[in-house]
C-alpha cells in the first residue's frame, strides 16, 4: 500500500499536466466553434476575462487578505501593461489567428513561446549567454530551429493531408448538404493563402505579447508577491481595456448579445477553466517540479487538438503545418533541455555552496567566541596586566589580588 501511495504521489504532476492539456485543447476547439458561428473575438475576450475575474477574485480576497502588498503607482502601471499584453493583445491576436487558420495550426505556432521568452530574457539581461557551455548552445540552437519551424509553417502550406476520418466527414452529405452544393462548401472550407499568412502573423504577434508578459511579470511579482491578487487585477483591468477596444472596433451593439449557447460556453469555459483552474493547478505543479517540467507538456496539447479538431471540426491539416510543427517541437525540446541543465547546475552549485557557507559560519562563530574571550580577559586583567586570553587575564588578576 505504501508503494502504491508513493506511485500515486509521483504520478500526480503527470496526471495534472496531461489533464491541463485536454483543458487547453477543449478551449481551442470550443473557441473555434464559437468564432465560426459569428461571435466577435473582441467580445469573446471581454466575456472570458470577466468570467476569470469573477472566479479568481473570491480566492484572492480571502486567501491573501493579510499578505497583499500595498499598491503603488509604479506597480499599478506594470499591472496595466500586463493587462494590455495578456488579455488585450495576446488574446485578440490569438483568436484572430485561430479564426483565419485553425486550432491545430495555432497551437503548433504557440510552441515558439519558450524560444521567444528566451530571446527577450537575453535582451533584458535576465539570461546570460555563455556559448562555451553546451546548455547555452542547446538553447540558442533550439531558438533558431523553433523560429525556422514557425517560418516554414507561415510560408509553406503544402498539399492537404488525407486522413481517413476527415475524408469521410468531407464526403458526408450531413456535412455539406449533398448534391451540387458539396463542391462549393468544400471550396469554402479551404483556407486561402492570404488567410494562412495573416493567421500566422497574428499568432506570432500574440505569442510575442505572451512572452513579453512573462518577462514583465517576473519583475512585477518581486514587488507584488500576492499571485492570486495580481492575477485578479490583471484580469479585471484587462476586461476594462478589452471593453474599450471592443467599442472602438465593433460599432454594432448586437455583437454583445449572448445567450445560453456555444458563445456563452466558450467564454465561460475559457475564463473559468483556462484562466482560473489551470492557473492554480499549473502553479502547484511548477512549485513542485519547476517550470521546465510544465513546459514540456505543451506539444501534447497540439496533438490532442489535431485529433479533436479533425473529428469535431473536420479540420483540414496541411503538410506544411505538420512539417513546421515537427521542427518547432524539436527546437522546443532543445530549449527546454538547455534550461533543464541550467537548473541542475544551479541546484548543484547551491548544494556545494551550502556546506561552505555553514563552515564559514562556524568559523565566524568560533572567531566570535575567541574575540569574546579576549575581551573578557582584557577586562579581567585591567588591574595592571594586559593579557591576550581570558585564562591569562584571570591568572594575572588573581596574582594582583594576592
Amino acid at each position: 500500500m505504501a508503494g502504491c501511495g508513493g506511485f500515486v504521489e509521483k504520478a500526480k504532476p503527470y496526471i495534472a499536466m496531461i489533464s491541463l492539456q485536454f483543458g487547453y485543447a477543449g478551449m481551442n476547439v470550443l473557441t473555434k466553434l464559437s468564432l465560426n458561428q459569428g461571435m466577435s473575438h473582441y467580445v469573446l475576450v471581454v466575456y472570458r476575462h470577466a468570467f476569470a475575474t469573477l472566479s479568481i477574485a473570491p480566492f484572492a480576497l480571502v486567501l491573501e487578505r493579510k499578505v497583499r502588498p500595498k499598491m503603488t503607482w509604479p506597480i499599478f502601471w506594470q499591472i496595466f501593461i500586463l493587462a494590455m499584453l495578456g488579455p488585450v493583445i495576446d488574446q485578440n491576436f490569438y483568436y484572430a489567428g485561430l479564426k483565419f487558420t485553425g486550432p491545430t495550426f495555432a497551437c503548433a505556432m504557440s510552441n515558439i513561446l519558450p524560444a521567444m521568452t528566451f530571446v527577450l530574457a537575453v535582451i533584458f539581461r535576465m539570461e546570460k549567454l555563455q556559448m562555451k557551455k553546451v546548455r547555452c548552445q542547446a538553447k540558442v540552437l533550439g531558438t533558431v530551429v523553433t523560429v525556422a519551424g514557425a517560418m516554414l509553417m507561415t510560408l509553406y502550406k503544402g498539399p492537404l493531408m488525407q486522413l481517413a476520418w476527415t475524408s469521410r466527414h468531407a464526403s458526408s452529405p450531413a456535412v455539406h448538404g449533398g448534391g451540387a452544393e458539396a463542391p462549393a462548401a468544400a471550396a469554402a472550407a479551404e483556407i486561402s493563402a492570404r488567410d494562412w499568412f495573416l493567421g500566422s502573423v497574428f499568432v506570432i504577434v500574440a505569442t510575442l505579447a505572451w512572452a513579453s508578459l512573462f518577462v514583465l511579470q517576473t519583475h512585477t511579482i518581486k514587488q507584488y508577491s500576492a499571485q492570486l491578487s495580481l492575477t485578479t487585477l490583471v484580469c479585471f483591468i484587462g476586461t476594462l481595456q478589452a471593453i474599450v477596444v471592443t467599442f472602438v472596433m465593433e460599432r454594432r451593439t448586437s455583437v454583445w448579445t449572448i445567450g445560453f449557447d456555444m458563445n456563452l460556453l466558450a467564454a465561460a469555459y475559457a475564463g473559468i477553466v483556462n484562466s482560473s483552474i489551470a492557473y492554480y493547478v499549473q502553479g502547484l505543479v511548477i512549485q513542485k517540479t519547476g517550470p521546465v517540467f510544465a513546459s514540456a507538456f505543451s506539444p501534447l496539447m497540439m496533438i490532442i487538438v489535431a485529433v479533436m479538431g479533425s473529428f469535431i471540426l473536420s479540420e483540414k491539416i496541411y503538410l506544411g503545418g505538420v512539417l513546421g510543427a515537427v521542427v518547432i517541437v524539436a527546437g522546443l525540446y532543445s530549449v527546454l533541455w538547455g534550461k533543464h541543465k541550467e537548473t541542475q547546475e544551479k541546484e548543484a552549485d547551491a548544494k556545494t555552496a551550502l556546506p561552505m557557507a555553514v563552515q564559514a559560519s562556524s568559523m565566524q562563530d568560533g572567531a566570535a567566541i575567541v574575540v569574546g574571550d579576549d575581551a573578557a580577559g582584557c577586562n579581567i586583567g585591567n588591574n595592571g596586566v594586559r593579557s591576550s586570553s581570558g585564562v591569562r587575564g584571570a591568572a594575572a588578576a588573581a596574582a594582583s589580588a594576592v
